[in-house]
């Protein structure tokens, strides 16, 4: 039975501008990372192929495989300098799982985790999609359980500021939605 909290990548989702500003302020964030594009030979990105995968290979300068298994159950396979899980760990019943099978997946010390996910907001603004929004300390709690270690992290919104000003709702989503985006390490 297929979970309503695994979100489709279909035409809907990829035109939501929304996602067109998330995309650009993760690049921003990627590009800030002292990860060399010269030391990966591959990468993976959790989840379906979207057009910014492409933009990954493009900058890191490898080519990415993405998933295909269930990331609550099975094993991942592979041998990584980089891995992405943007907008995915909070589909997951069980996203301890999915980071463990990552740390087994990276391919040296120098190997880099990317995650990005909403901060916790309360249930009447949460996803319907969303299995798990977290607190910046359940986020934190949860990389340090499967062996990670923060390098850098910040937070951003992904509407266009006007959008908060057409109602009560999007005006508690200004103070409430953000993306929290993190580069982990393995500890």
């Amino acid at each position: 039975m297929e979970s309503r909290c695994r979100t489709v990548i279909d035409g809907a989702y990829l035109n939501d501008p929304a996602h067109a500003l998330r995309w650009r302020k993760t690049f921003e964030f990627l590009a800030g990372s002292s990860l060399s594009a010269a030391s990966l030979a591959s990468g993976l990105d959790l989840g379906d192929r979207t057009p910014f995968t492409a933009v990954l290979e493009q900058h890191f300068g490898c080519l990415f495989e993405n998933t295909t298994v269930d990331l609550d159950l099975e094993p991942l396979s592979g041998s990584f300098g980089v891995v992405t899980a943007f907008e995915v760990l909070e589909h997951l019943y069980n996203p301890l799982h999915a980071l463990l099978e990552i740390k087994r997946l990276l391919a040296s010390k120098d190997a880099r985790l990317f995650v990005s996910m909403p901060l916790w907001k309360p249930s009447f603004l949460a996803s319907p999609d969303h299995f798990h929004e977290m607190t910046r300390r359940s986020a934190l709690s949860l990389f340090t359980r499967a062996g990670f270690t923060v390098l850098r992290n910040t937070e951003f919104r992904i509407r266009h500021p006007l959008f908060y000003l057409t109602g009560l709702k999007p005006l508690l989503r200004a103070w409430y939605e953000k993306v929290q985006i993190y580069e982990l390490a393995v500890r």
